[in-house]
């Protein structure tokens, strides 16, 4: 025990001299909390290029870190022992992070670039007059498929999904709110639904689901899909957009009963050092040429409407990737369903997985 002690302390003691001396190079370099901005992000989220151009623009030095989950994000930051000036949270994670008073209001007046942002995606339930975040990228959840896989048939809806003939043939996402969200859409309910019987409903029918589903994955989903391995998928339009690139026998729908409207919003996270160059970032990014780029770069679709005259007109005329007002109004945004509803949920969707088996 007694050489344990000594190794922590070892350890710790390293450890801080490390972190002293990389805080004394950049202060010698020029870098300080007043001229650093740290930005938490989903990883390969953002065209690098636009990080150098920030930096060369302003003087300001940004230190890039990225995150898996919306709930690692969150506890790193509810923990409080890094410094974030920019994080990149989905819009459910930003009403629980309001509730937990994570976040530092947003300025407007240091916006100005807040007018480019399409009216359909601002004052949205999880923040009310965007006091808190502002919209970076937008999307649905949806179905692809492989159009030459399945002999030409094609898919609008979920109901589809349960046809006899897709055995084995279907990739699920490894998420609760996205399959179980397709469930009660596929019986016409809400997919933020917490009545007990629709909820036991759903699930008898993801059950009965189980013979056409090849397996429920995450992040391979791509790479099974571009491959051939499988010829129906349950994903975010970002990642069929990514995919059908690689594949042009690949379709995309958003289903007819509906589906998830999806953001990940821009914020300023309590930890931060730098208030100033947090909304510097943020306007930033809200330039139309900027969104442009950072969209073509990532492949998602972008909310910013003035972007879209700097976007190839083949990209932005696609309404699979950017829908009509009348398909959008017909979608759902995912809400803060509450610690005990949220738990429902996961609890309903392992039992699933564990049926499958």
């Amino acid at each position: 025990m007694k050489k344990l002690v000594q190794m922590f302390l070892v350890i710790s003691v390293v450890s801080a001299l490390l972190l002293y001396a990389i805080s004394r190079l950049n202060t010698s370099q020029g870098f300080t909390s007043s001229n650093t901005l740290t930005i938490y992000n989903w990883g390969d989220y953002i065209d690098s290029d636009l990080i150098d151009r920030f930096e060369k623009e302003t003087g300001i030095k940004v230190i890039y870190e990225t995150f898996d989950s919306n709930e690692a994000m969150m506890t790193k930051i509810e923990q409080g022992g890094t410094t974030y000036d920019i994080a990149i949270p989905s819009e459910y994670m930003i009403d629980k992070m309001r509730e937990e008073d994570l976040l530092v209001p947003l300025d407007h007046s240091k916006l100005p670039n807040l007018k480019n942002i399409d009216e359909r995606f601002i004052n949205l339930p999880f923040d009310p007059e965007n006091k808190f975040s502002v919209p970076y990228f937008w999307g649905t959840v949806g179905i692809v498929y492989n159009s030459k896989m399945l002999g030409g048939k094609e898919i609008t809806a979920w109901a589809d999904l349960w046809d006899k003939d897709l055995k084995n043939e279907i990739l699920l996402t490894d998420g609760a709110r996205e399959v179980m969200g397709m469930g009660l859409n596929s019986l016409n309910y809400s997919l933020n639904d917490t009545n007990e019987e629709h909820l036991q409903e759903a699930k008898a029918k993801l059950d009965t689901l189980t013979p056409n589903i090849k397996a429920i994955v995450g992040d391979e989903s791509r790479m099974l899909l571009e491959a051939q391995e499988a010829a129906i998928g349950l994903v975010w339009s970002g990642v069929a957009s990514e995919i059908m690139a690689e594949n042009e026998d690949l379709e995309y729908v958003v289903p007819e009963e509906g589906s998830n409207l999806w953001f990940d919003n821009m914020v300023i996270p309590k930890t931060t050092k730098n208030v100033d160059a947090a909304h510097q970032f943020i306007n930033f990014m809200l330039d139309p040429e900027v969104a442009a780029q950072n969209a073509e770069y990532v492949s998602y679709s972008t909310p910013n409407k003035e972007a879209l005259k700097y976007m190839p007109e083949e990209v932005v005329k696609d309404e699979r990737f950017y829908p009509s007002p009348e398909l959008t109004e017909k979608l759902e945004v995912y809400e803060n369903l509450g610690k005990k509803n949220l738990a429902r949920y996961n609890e309903l969707f392992l039992e699933f997985k564990m049926h499958r088996k």
